[in-house]
């Protein structure tokens, strides 16, 4: 995974052509504010040629308005890796049985009805992968709930997820990347939460801020110095001279 900066052999070979990067705590704070000069690094990209595909646990119609605002070419993954599109026109391809997650939300439901606690559902009617619901219960007693189940849960930091197994943001820039004809050692990832884990081992170089979850960080190639948006400009700004302009 990725190239080290301190061996000339290998920086030699690093050649970028994409960036995939994470919303919510790498382009936003904690509170889901984003950040002015994050959009302007990107939009810096864009004009040079350089793809973007926002990565997000976020709904596809979520991105797909990210996405027009940025400037990019409508290019995303949405849901955790569960649902990705290529330009604002492609199909978008969906992965994972959300029949699936949805009875194990119902599940999850169940047991905290019991105690009086409801749970918030985000946009039930426009997720096609997933089902996903505020961070008012503990993360680890949903997951007690469905221990023994195939039910991958997913903590972003901003919300629980409930997805198929097998899924990831990896999983969905490895499926993008092959559609596009893509090889993935030109692109760089940035993210911050452990969801964002897969994403940055598969990509040809892996970027955390300062702000990154354990394992991002300890997986990354670079961990920034800087929080939340300043630390992805000062990510991208590392490897800024290994971006091919088209």
């Amino acid at each position: 995974m990725g190239y080290s900066l301190n061996n000339p052999a290998d920086s030699t070979r690093i050649r970028l052509s994409a960036l995939a990067c994470d919303l919510d705590g790498t382009l936003t704070d904690e509170d889901r504010r984003v950040s002015l000069p994050a959009l302007d690094c990107l939009r810096g990209l864009i004009r040079k040629g350089i793809r973007v595909i926002p990565a997000s646990g976020n709904t596809v119609c979520f991105m797909d308005a990210f996405s027009r605002l940025l400037g990019s070419d409508g290019t995303l993954i949405a849901e955790n890796g569960g649902a990705y599109r290529i330009g604002f026109t492609g199909p978008i391809r969906v992965f994972g049985d959300r029949n699936e997650a949805w009875d194990a939300y119902h599940t999850v439901e169940h047991h905290f009805a019991v105690k009086g606690q409801v749970l918030e559902l985000f946009s039930p009617n426009y997720r096609f992968s997933d089902v996903a619901f505020a961070r008012t219960v503990p993360v680890d007693e949903v997951r007690a709930v469905l221990d023994g189940t195939p039910i991958r849960v997913i903590d972003t930091g901003f919300a629980i997820h409930l997805q198929s197994p097998g899924i990831s943001k990896g999983t969905g820039l490895r499926a993008l990347a092959e559609e596009l004809g893509l090889p993935l050692e030109q692109v760089m990832a940035v993210g911050d939460s452990a969801n964002d884990l897969e994403m940055i081992q598969v990509a040809g170089i892996g970027a955390t801020v300062a702000n990154g979850h354990p394992a991002v960080r300890a997986a990354a190639d670079m961990v920034a110095e800087k929080r939340y948006g300043d630390g992805f400009i000062e990510a991208v700004q590392r490897y800024l001279p290994y971006f091919l302009e088209r």
